[in-house]
């Protein structure tokens, strides 16, 4: 039976206890930080050799599908009622409020060191140390809109000029693709800095400290925001039933994607699961 994800702002006190006590037992067990390892793991850039899953990639979105699956599996392993919530951040936009309330996901990095010293998961409860990083902090960082290059998080309008393509994505399959739904989705566009940012990209640089680069997942928040560009994906799905993933088949020989993406019917890494398995999930989980 399809279990149903909630946008965080429909969760009872006790759904937000209970998820947030699955999380905290994934970090007591070491299997939270075998996730943030994952991810550190298949963060490709366009300019590094060798395959890209995770990012930059037409794979971004099946890819963090099955990324959130195998999170949420292990979170019911320990709480068979729990499901990952969804962040609308078209709608909570503020610093305050949910989801960052101290019963839930905690609030904004103190100025200077950036830590973030409320709710379940501040390094002073004893409950969230950050054991695998980029940085050598010990301790949960957010800085909140970015303040040294002020940023806003994406408005309906930025997420409907992704939502408007009705190609799933197109050549050349990098953050430099110049139409299609996946790139618009991740969030690139020319330019530097925030500059450069839409969408989920943005959202990643508006919470800022750890979300930022590959361990961001050691801020519990990026389940909440990749649940949420899932849900984005799922509706999309929807309104375009004849958009199927692209590209269809490898990049030929010769091509600078050679070898660099996967297909719709290739495996992603590091499971043995392809595009095309992950584009119905209506068995799995369905989006209230």
């Amino acid at each position: 039976m399809a279990h149903t994800r909630k946008d965080q702002r429909d969760l009872s006190a006790a759904e937000r206890r209970r998820f947030v006590a699955a999380v905290l037992e994934l970090k007591r067990a070491g299997r939270y930080d075998d996730f943030v390892r994952t991810h550190i793991a298949y963060y490709g850039a366009d300019g590094e050799s060798g395959l890209r899953t995770a990012h930059m990639a037409p794979s971004f979105l099946p890819w963090h599908r099955q990324y959130l699956l195998e999170f949420e599996r292990a979170l019911q392993e320990v709480d068979a009622g729990v499901t990952v919530p969804y962040w609308d951040w078209t709608r909570d936009r503020s610093p305050v409020g949910q989801p960052w309330g101290e019963d839930f996901l905690g609030g904004n990095g103190r100025r200077g060191d950036l830590r973030v010293t409320t709710g379940p998961f501040a390094y002073a409860t004893g409950d969230w140390t950050v054991n695998v990083g980029v940085t050598e902090d010990r301790f949960l960082t957010r800085d909140f809109g970015h303040p040294k290059d002020p940023v806003e998080l994406p408005t309906r309008d930025e997420l409907a000029w992704a939502t408007r393509e009705t190609v799933y994505d197109v050549a050349p399959w990098d953050s430099t693709s110049p139409g299609g739904f996946r790139n618009r989705l991740e969030g690139w566009v020319p330019g530097r800095g925030s500059a450069r940012l839409r969408n989920h990209n943005r959202v990643h640089r508006w919470v800022g400290g750890l979300m930022l680069g590959a361990a961001s997942v050691n801020d519990p928040v990026f389940w909440l925001h990749h649940a949420f560009v899932d849900a984005v994906w799922s509706r999309w799905q929807r309104r375009n039933p004849g958009a199927r993933y692209l590209p269809a088949a490898p990049p030929p020989r010769g091509s600078a994607q050679h070898g660099r993406v996967v297909a719709r019917n290739e495996p992603m890494p590091p499971w043995d699961v392809t595009p095309a398995q992950l584009a119905d999930h209506s068995r799995l989980y369905r989006y209230a």
